[in-house]
């Protein structure tokens, strides 16, 4: 049976290109190929720029109600198919169906709601200055340029799109190869919603559709998800012609559990925090520090949960909460983090092997792993991106702080205390942009993302991201006759 090839999305509509070219995307629960997409090739490049021209001549002219009122039908659509949308994601990532169904989807839709409801809300300022005044205009950028990863692929594509549309600009947005459709179903949503053609373009391939964006003169912002070596890429090539850019960046973020925890709950973050998505999230709270007083009852109750409740099976499967990793070389890389730390002398707790569920056998599956590390080892520094836990202990409070910021990422971190005096004090020194206190992994649309350090620059979400999609233009208005000493 022959496979079905997917076009770039460009003003509208599907665009063949002109080179013929095109890329596997493998389902990670079975390593068989689902389909083919066209790389966007130079012909494709040119007509996505000329379209999104065309597209920022109308959305930036239309009034912000108006925008307004087209999100919020792409919102309408994107719940009404949910289910539709969840099923792509789950082919496209091996997340388990249960997640994509539930979240995935859900917090896309959220995203551009909040955002369409900030659209009319943009504003500046009127001050005097003597007999004159001046104001100030929120204006959008032009041309925007999203880049995409793989673990949330329709999600990000909400998350980037949302406020940049809000605030009138456009966007050329790029999928990771490995998780391309989503995003070309989002701008036919966007197409079917009233969104003029142009503003949302869907362009293919791998990093070099990637470096064309980054260097390209007419796209005044670009937007990109994933990890720190490649965002030190695009940022360098973004400042050739001085880009606005958000980097959201990966972590290795610490979750502090004190002796007065709610061990229960503390295991829920933990467990959340490590394989939630197969442990394919930048947030993961994948350095667990617990207080010596309570670990062996932390780590029975871990082990209990993790061999009793978790399953890890074809990610269809409604049962499943456990999926695959999203290639064959990311499995791999995973079970050399998990060798690496057997030879450096981590000791195994749970898992530590590849797994071949009966109903998913061909699949890219790595048990739930669970180590007792010291702060020295690989794993407890580098960011792993799969379902693999470092457990390390501590016993003094501003010694486990600054474990915790002994890192060159800040993305997220954790605490688990009942005493609020604490658990402020603490959250407050830990060097991340995103943190949680008795809760893990929340990130609603009125909240922003964003890191500290090497894990980024900007944030996404939340009223904030506005400011980052538009500019500030001032207008000074004299009153009187202008003096001269010409």
């Amino acid at each position: 049976m022959s496979l079905v090839v997917h076009k770039n999305y460009i003003h509208g509509q599907y665009l063949a290109n002109s080179t013929g070219e095109t890329f596997e995307v493998i389902n990670p629960a079975t390593g068989e190929v689902s389909y083919l997409v066209e790389v966007a090739d130079e012909k494709i490049q040119h007509a996505a720029i000329e379209s999104a021209k065309a597209g920022f001549a109308i959305w930036a002219a239309m009034g912000a109600v108006e925008r307004s009122r087209i999100l919020l039908k792409a919102v309408a659509l994107l719940r009404e198919h949910n289910d539709t949308l969840a099923k792509i994601e789950v082919i496209d990532t091996g997340k388990p169906w249960q997640e994509a169904s539930s979240v995935d989807v859900v917090t896309g839709a959220d995203s551009i709601e909040y955002f369409a409801g900030l659209a009319s809300s943009l504003e500046g300022i009127q001050q005097q200055v003597g007999d004159d005044f001046f104001y100030t205009r929120r204006e959008p950028l032009g041309i925007c340029a999203g880049i995409g990863a793989w673990n949330y692929p329709l999600q990000i594509a909400c998350w980037k799109s949302a406020p940049a549309l809000a605030c009138g600009n456009v966007m050329l947005f790029k999928p990771s190869e490995e998780t391309p459709l989503g995003a070309l179903k989002l701008a036919e949503i966007f197409t079917q919603a009233g969104l003029p053609d142009g503003v949302f373009n869907v362009i293919q391939g791998d990093g070099r559709v990637g470096a064309w964006l980054t260097t390209h003169d007419e796209i005044a912002k670009v937007s990109f998800t994933g990890e720190v070596g490649t965002g030190k890429k695009v940022m360098a090539a973004a400042s050739s012609s001085l880009k606005e850019v958000t980097m959201e960046l990966g972590g290795k973020s610490p979750l502090i559990v004190f002796d007065d925890a709610d061990i229960d709950d503390a295991v829920s973050a933990a467990m959340l925090g490590n394989f939630y998505t197969q442990g394919e999230i930048c947030t993961n709270g994948t350095r667990v520090f617990i207080h010596e007083d309570i670990y062996q009852q932390f780590v029975d109750k871990l082990v209990a949960r993790t061999e009793n409740n978790i399953i890890c099976g074809d990610p269809m499967d409604p049962e499943t909460n456990f999926g695959a990793l999203i290639s064959q070389s990311h499995q791999q890389k995973v079970l050399d983090y998990i060798a690496q730390a057997k030879q450096e002398g981590a000791e195994l707790v749970a898992g530590g092997t590849a797994l071949s569920p009966d109903n998913a056998p061909n699949g890219y599956f790595v048990a739930p792993t669970i180590f007792k590390c010291t702060d020295e080892m690989t794993i407890s520094k580098e960011e792993v991106f799969g379902p693999v836990m470092s457990l390390l202990t501590f016993k003094d409070e501003d010694d486990v702080i600054a474990r915790a910021n002994n890192t060159k990422l800040g993305l997220a971190a954790g605490v688990f205390t009942q005493n609020i005096r604490r658990a402020h004090r603490v959250i407050h020194q830990l060097q991340a942009g995103i943190c949680w206190i008795n809760a893990y992994g929340a990130s609603p649309a009125e909240m922003p993302v964003g890191g500290y350090k090497l894990s980024g620059i900007g944030r996404e979400n939340g009223s904030e991201t506005i400011k980052a999609y538009t500019q500030t233009k001032a207008v000074y208005l004299g009153m009187q006759s202008l003096e001269s000493p010409f």
